[in-house]
């Protein structure tokens, strides 16, 4: 019977030890994702070259095998101010370290040191694909008009597949999430400006690297990160803001936005220390923008480039 492509399913666990499977169920794991694509196996092929009399393909050997799976979640919190939203733990695998105010707010940061790892259940119509010791990277995407989305990108151990009923499912600290428009979107400055926002996107850019030494431990790490973003804003006149003195000046700046309305379902972006690239024009509707890239750059205190709170 062929295997239908519209039923899948993500679950997801933090592990207490690197590369130990919990055991995630539907009913406590279940993540609600869009664009759900699981890459079984990755590995380095080697060719056995061997001399033979007659024309013909080599046999090759798949070696350093793992898995990758990637995925977007909409940018919506928990529901409940204070509690993580369902993705947090995929957050704290991709190099955040997260601070809870009990009933307040849940704050991630960057984390340059230890970094959670997770298992994976990957779910195509009763195929299940195991990944265990997954860590990431995660991007933002804010665009104007549609619902806001945190695009996911993990690589882990590779698990061999295998047949598992679809899991019955739980949906938890997942919000309805809110389109990005004005009205559920608001407090926007970068370096101070108020400007009229019409994009805005953000890349961890998490350095992934899967490592397999012999008399070493398989694993896959973070090694490094180079967060960049861009951002769509409407162009004033130079005396009512410039821009362009803010990019070819040394200074960095803030940059900030509130997406959200009620409490429990609100998430504040921030990269306060901001540097600007360079900046190009674009049109809108026949109104003149400017394109902004920038860098998230952190203080001598490390680890402040930016912060997701999540209230």
């Amino acid at each position: 019977m062929a295997i239908s492509y519209r039923k899948r399913s993500l679950l997801y666990k933090i592990e207490s030890s690197y590369g130990s499977d919990p055991t995630p169920t539907g009913s406590a794991n279940y993540l609600r994702v869009v664009d759900l694509n699981v890459e079984p196996i990755i590995a380095d092929e080697v060719e056995r070259a061997y001399i033979t009399p007659y024309f013909g393909q080599y046999a090759v050997e798949l070696v350093n095998k793992r898995a990758t799976v990637t995925f977007s979640v909409e940018a919506s919190a928990s529901g409940a101010a204070g509690t993580a939203p369902k993705y947090g733990d995929l957050l704290k695998a991709c190099g955040m370290s997260a601070t809870v105010v009990s009933s307040t707010s849940v704050t991630y940061a960057p984390n340059s040191t230890a970094t959670d790892s997770v298992t994976f259940y990957v779910n195509y119509g009763g195929v299940r694909h195991k990944i265990t010791g997954a860590r990431g990277n995660f991007a933002l995407d804010f665009t104007l008009g549609e619902i806001p989305l945190i695009n996911f990108t993990f690589t882990g151990k590779f698990v061999a597949a295998a047949d598992a009923t679809l899991p019955t499912i739980t949906e938890s600290n997942q919000a309805t999430p809110l389109a990005f428009t004005s009205g559920n979107s608001s407090a926007f400055q970068l370096f101070s400006y108020a400007g009229a926002l019409q994009n805005w996107s953000f890349d961890m850019a998490n350095d992934i690297q899967y490592r397999n030494l012999v008399g070493g431990t398989e694993s896959v790490i973070i090694t490094d990160r180079k967060p960049t973003g861009s951002c769509s804003v409407e162009a004033v006149a130079l005396g009512t803001n410039n821009y362009f003195t803010d990019a070819t000046s040394a200074a960095t700046g803030n940059n900030t936005f509130l997406h959200g309305t009620t409490a429990g379902n609100k998430i504040t972006v921030s990269a306060p220390q901001t540097d600007l690239g360079a900046i190009s024009y674009e049109e809108s509707n026949m109104v003149t923008m400017l394109s902004i890239p920038f860098r998230a750059i952190p203080t001598a205190a490390g680890n402040n480039e930016l912060s997701l709170a999540f209230t």
